[in-house]
């Protein structure tokens, strides 16, 4: 098979029926333990720390994806060049 084609073996396919299986199954599982799951419900003096929490985690996630960008605009990310010391 050539680097161009296009064209997808039997083993493509498989691996992405199986990566779609996988995801439907996490999502029936995040479904059905997001929904049968009884019991009390949540404080409400628990919401200001969750809120914090998501909004921290939010924060460093954009930061972090925020060097990523800076440091391949600035080519931090280029591989090292061997430098010829033989003139």
């Amino acid at each position: 098979m050539s680097l161009g084609s296009n064209r997808m073996g039997i083993g493509s396919w498989a691996i992405v029926f199986a990566l779609l299986a996988m995801l439907a199954g996490a999502g029936a599982v995040a479904y059905f333990g997001w929904t049968m799951q009884g019991g009390p419900p949540m404080p409400t003096e628990l919401y200001v720390p969750m809120a914090l929490g998501i909004i921290f985690s939010l924060i460093v996630g954009c930061g972090l994806m925020a060097l990523v960008f800076y440091s391949s605009r600035k080519g931090y990310d280029e591989p090292p060049h061997r430098l010829d010391r033989r003139e």
